[in-house]
């Protein structure tokens, strides 16, 4: 195990509301898909056709080497003959979960609000995002403004896994 990993994050991609229109040829939808990158990982979500508000409901799971990188995500356009346009971006800022995750919390009423985190000029946040119980696990969910786009927002929640063999969290100073 790479000994640089502190652990896993899984990101779930679930849906997009009102994205732009990129499809000059039908001229009412585009073809969305969404890539995440974190450093020198990059994963992509399935293409939903002629859709602006496209449900992918995916999970995807990318290892954290430092937890002050972004993760970033872009939403693209599949085009078939030419190049895809993209169609807006968002940073997910892992440091005020990480904090949550953190505080070392147990056995908490199942769907327990543990802590809110409210938009400003430092996120990408479209409103207010909570950090809650499910599962015996902290998760935030999040509703992420594109941005360099007239419209649309991702709604994604993240979720911390340990992994034996990694450093963890517990030593980080945030």
């Amino acid at each position: 195990m790479d000994n640089s990993i502190l652990g896993l994050l899984k990101l779930r991609i679930k849906r997009g509301i009102d994205l732009a229109i990129r499809d000059a040829i039908k001229g009412r939808a585009s073809d969305p898909y969404v890539v995440v990158s974190m450093g020198d990982q990059k994963l992509k979500t399935c293409v939903i056709k002629n859709n602006c508000n496209p449900e992918w409901n995916e999970e995807r799971t990318i290892s954290i080497k430092d937890v002050t990188t972004p993760i970033r995500l872009a939403v693209y356009d599949k085009d078939t003959f030419s190049g895809d346009d993209k169609m807006g971006d968002a940073d997910i800022d892992l440091k005020p979960y990480i904090q949550c995750v953190q505080r070392g919390l147990t056995n908490l009423p199942e769907g327990s609000v543990v802590t809110t985190i409210q938009p400003d000029e430092t996120n990408c946040l479209a409103k207010e995002s909570t950090c809650i119980w499910r599962d015996e696990n902290i998760i935030q969910e999040m509703i992420l403004r594109l941005r360099n786009v007239e419209s649309g927002e991702v709604v994604v929640e993240i979720e911390w896994v340990d992994v034996i063999g990694c450093k963890g969290l517990s030593h980080l100073q945030l």
